[in-house]
């Protein structure tokens, strides 16, 4: 072995002071997610951890409570607050052989908001910044980011802090999780706090635990995948590999500023397939396990993009949303509502994969306490990242709002209208003669938005489409077409970037749906594509 020189001494003594932690092991420590401007879940019995040395008694006192409990042999202590009440802010006091302080800590409502881009897309990105940077001083509206990475297994530890709502600080919350606390901070008059967890690019099975997906036989085409990529991966070929392509790179980037063009991105460096943010269940181990149990009152999703590359990929999601949600719903062991955003219009690598992504979303409502904002007229053709997130926040809103907050109706009163959630949904549809009858649900003013009906394909058994033409008879719609005299199927909005026109009284839009199970084949483009995922974006 090569003795180590003076110097290299002298590196690892420095690098050791680095990594000497801030406190001892005896010290009482809590997670990121418990820390100064935290909102807990009002009406809930909340639990509160951390870590200390084995055996320690640990004491949490809060708003005139008091607990106690010792730490297990692994060092992880718990306790839970009896229900909390909203009120002023208060301080959260841990004690055991040391004390530690949480200042300004609210009690309100706590919202879990992850996904992939369009869930991290910030404010400052978002239609009207600067007006909404104006009126962003909102003290009980508080935004936590969860910044850790990647891990192949689940972790106790997290990284991020506590934000509240200023001019200064909104640019950089998550637009669809801020818009959407913003409207029940408004409505509710309580604090409200979102939890941001989302990576751009990534597909849902990062976001699902290894153990709820890894035997289920739909899902086996992905996991085999990343056998074999992981299998192949040769770290020095993978670095000669790099430093070719950004050779060229290179090249490209001085000619492009010679021609005047924008300059060209930079380039990812190779990453270990293992720790991949593509990878099955990653970034539940790094960005959702460290969160698990704090509690709150349910989670938004606003995701699909990278699995809607694909047939395979798209048709795969109708197994995995159903299978995210009930995997999270055990981890935190309660059933708290969950909604998501279903993709909007854009001129996908994979129309039908998009379209399979969308379906998988309108029939995941079988899911108990579970609703969708329909993203209809808030996409953009050429841009996978709209900027109409205020909209997205209120349509999702409006769902929680209808069916999280609605009071329950009095037990002798008689029930009145019931607000609308979301758009309108596809319900059932009835063959009779050349024409098919649609209905919905969530349908009430069924209207067309400008007036024409748009939007619906028609076909018979020989599954040929046409342009259908439709009549709006109260929540229902009848499609013909005189150039199918025996219909067997109709589709509305199908498409990854379709003509659409029915709303609701609320103005929301109708989900995309089509009768019909008709197989659907992968284009050779799409099927090409998936044979290699996209890089992860930065985080």
């Amino acid at each position: 072995m090569t003795p180590r020189s003076p110097l290299n001494r002298s590196i690892l003594a420095a690098a050791a002071l680095v990594l000497v932690p801030a406190f001892s092991p005896a010290d009482v420590s809590l997670p990121a997610i418990i820390s100064d401007h935290a909102v807990l879940q009002r009406g809930a019995k909340v639990p509160i951890w951390g870590w200390a040395e084995p055996g320690e008694e640990v004491t949490v006192s809060f708003t005139g409570q008091t607990v106690k409990t010792k730490a297990g042999a692994d060092g992880r202590w718990q306790v839970k607050l009896e229900r909390l009440k909203t009120g002023e802010a208060a301080e959260l006091k841990v004690q055991g052989k040391n004390e530690l302080t949480v200042k300004d800590v609210l009690v309100g409502e706590v919202w879990l908001c992850s996904g992939q881009s369009n869930m991290g897309f910030t404010v400052n990105r978002a239609n009207g910044f600067e007006q909404e940077k104006a009126a962003a001083n909102l003290p009980t509206l508080r935004h936590f980011k969860e910044g850790s990475g990647t891990a192949t297994t689940p972790q106790e530890k997290g990284n991020g802090k506590w934000s509240v709502t200023t001019p200064e600080a909104v640019g950089t919350f998550s637009a669809a999780a801020y818009f959407f606390g913003r409207e029940l901070n408004e409505k509710l008059k309580v604090p409200v706090g979102v939890i941001n967890s989302s990576v751009g690019g990534t597909p849902i099975e990062a976001w699902t635990s290894w153990d709820a997906q890894k035997g289920v036989k739909d899902l086996g085409f992905i996991f085999a995948e990343w056998d074999t990529r992981i299998a192949a991966w040769d770290p020095a070929k993978a670095k000669a590999d790099f430093a070719k392509l950004q050779e060229r790179r290179q090249r490209g980037a001085e000619q492009a500023k010679a021609e005047g063009k924008p300059a060209l991105r930079p380039l990812r460096g190779p990453v270990d397939p293992t720790i991949d943010a593509h990878r099955p269940a990653n970034l539940f181990n790094g960005k959702i396990a460290p969160l698990i149990p704090y509690a709150i009152r349910g989670a938004i999703w606003y995701q699909g993009e990278t699995n809607a590359n694909t047939v395979a990929g798209g048709s795969a999601y109708a197994v995995q949303l159903p299978l995210l949600i009930a995997d999270w719903r055990q981890r935190w062991g309660y059933e708290f509502p969950f909604a998501w955003v279903q993709l909007p219009e854009y001129v996908a690598r994979s129309s039908d994969g998009w379209s399979l992504v969308q379906e998988a979303m309108l029939k995941s409502l079988s899911v108990p306490k579970t609703g969708m904002a329909v993203g209809l007229g808030l996409g953009e053709q050429k841009d996978i990242h709209p900027k109409a997130k205020k909209e997205v926040g209120q349509r999702l809103a409006t769902w929680a709002m209808a069916k999280v907050y609605a009071p329950a109706p009095a037990k002798k009163a008689k029930a009145g209208p019931t607000a609308l959630a979301m758009g309108p949904l596809f319900a059932a549809h009835q063959i009779k003669g050349g024409a098919v009858t649609i209905t919905f649900k969530e349908a009430d003013g069924l209207v067309a938005k400008d007036g024409e009906i748009k939007g619906f394909t028609i076909a018979g058994e020989d599954q040929v489409w046409k342009s259908a033409t439709a009549k709006i008879e109260k929540d229902t719609v009848v499609v013909s077409s005189a150039e199918v005299a025996k219909p067997a199927a109709v589709r509305y909005a199908w498409g990854s970037n379709p003509e659409f026109s029915l709303v609701n009284a609320a103005g929301l839009p109708a989900s995309p749906f089509r009768t019909d199970q008709w197989p659907i084949a992968e284009t050779a483009p799409a099927a090409a594509a998936a044979a290699k995922p996209a890089a992860p974006a930065a985080q």
